[in-house]
């Protein structure tokens, strides 16, 4: 009798999982993997700074604070349902063009570098430009959703978009912040391309936006010799292309398998922002290719989830969460692979963090409430396919 009743406990079907399992270990792995690694870019750098008190850990401690309050936010941020971040999105989106105007004002903003995009709060700084890529998502998805009946008009459907994303993109190049203003631009046109956006405007969008992309280049001298730079960091090896020289070195010396865990060379002041932009030639150096490999199929996974979730949200019916969880898809692989293509030597340099994974606060939170925003979507998916209420 009890070998019948365990061949009928194995033989009926498990009930559905309530949590997207993959999504989920795919982002505490990275989470995890960064804490290693940001530990392990940052040693010399915290030994060697007054300012860090000469702690070696500094860096490490700081980031597992940041991972800690992401990691908060995300558990708080998984019971708020869509419909609140739908009526909520249009407020947080003024709010982050709020932060971005204020971060220009003298004396509010901090500038390092040339460059005004933080705002000091006590003994953090906040990166206004990193939320604002998270309130782009919930506010391009509330749009396209109310204009679905025009997303083939021109001055109803695109023109209001554009001027929205005109005034974002200039406040971020006043910053500066390219990068930051690449990805929010794509997320916008990724956005209402899956909306059914006319295939002739959207055509016109981009180059249009090919076009500008070129005249910013062209016209800041910064920027053009970044691109020149770029295709060939070794004529000018210990100037404009410093960085991406000391990046290669970095991916040549990891060859498949690394010369193993703490042993870079190029961390111990060559290679600048080892722990924030150039993470992943670190990585490379210490583990090789098989660890390079293994951050790219991790952030893979997340990308195919996020949009298998969006997909399965839009056959319910669901369309602004569906939008939603494939606009966080786009933030996360675009921001990765530009990461990627620029410690790789494949994309000028861009000062764009690795997701979850480099050191910095303001991006780790806006990622861990991005996901719990994509793990939310996926359940209240599930609950409406058991037909219950989400």
């Amino acid at each position: 009798m009890r070998a019948l009743t365990l061949r009928a406990a194995r033989a009926a079907p498990k009930p559905p999982q309530d949590v997207d399992l993959a999504l989920l270990w795919s982002a505490l792995g990275l989470l995890l993997f960064g804490m290693v690694m940001v530990y392990s870019a940052s040693i010399a750098i915290a030994e060697g700074s007054r300012f860090t008190g000469y702690q070696s850990g500094y860096f490490l401690v700081r980031h597992g604070v940041f991972v800690a309050i992401g990691i908060i936010a995300a558990v708080v941020v998984y019971q708020v349902p869509v419909r609140v971040w739908q009526q909520a999105a249009p407020w947080l989106f003024l709010a982050g063009v709020a932060l971005l105007v204020i971060v220009l004002i003298p004396h509010l903003g901090r500038e390092v570098n040339g460059a005004r995009r933080w705002l000091p709060l006590g003994p953090v700084n906040l990166q206004p430009s990193e939320l604002m890529k998270l309130f782009a998502v919930l506010y391009a998805a509330d749009y396209t959703v109310r204009k679905l009946a025009d997303m083939g008009s021109f001055r109803r459907g695109f023109f209001p978009m554009a001027l929205v994303m005109a005034l974002v993109g200039g406040l971020l190049l006043r910053e500066p912040d390219f990068g930051a203003f690449v990805v929010i631009i794509c997320i916008a046109m990724g956005i209402l391309f899956l909306g059914g956006i006319n295939a002739r405007l959207f055509t016109l969008l981009f180059l249009f936006l090919a076009a500008a992309f070129v005249i910013l280049i062209w016209t800041s001298p910064y920027r053009r010799e970044r691109i020149f730079g770029f295709m060939d960091p070794w004529s000018d090896a210990f100037g404009k292309g410093y960085q991406l020289s000391h990046a290669l070195i970095a991916f040549g010396r990891g060859e498949w398998f690394g010369v193993g865990l703490g042993a870079s060379v190029e961390k111990l002041f060559y290679l600048p922002e080892a722990h924030t932009d150039f993470l992943l030639a670190v990585v490379a150096e210490e583990l090789g290719f098989a660890g390079v490999l293994v951050v790219v199929a991790l952030f893979a996974v997340i990308v195919q989830r996020a949009f298998a979730i969006g997909r399965q949200a839009l056959i319910l019916e669901r369309v602004y969460s569906g939008l939603v969880a494939m606009g966080i898809g786009i933030w996360i692989g675009i921001q990765s692979f530009i990461n990627m293509g620029v410690n790789m030597g494949l994309l000028p340099t861009k000062g764009l963090t690795l997701p979850l994974m480099s050191f910095g606060g303001s991006g780790i939170l806006a990622n861990c409430v991005a996901l719990a925003i994509l793990l939310r979507v996926d359940w209240e998916n599930r609950q409406l396919m058991r037909g219950l209420p989400a």
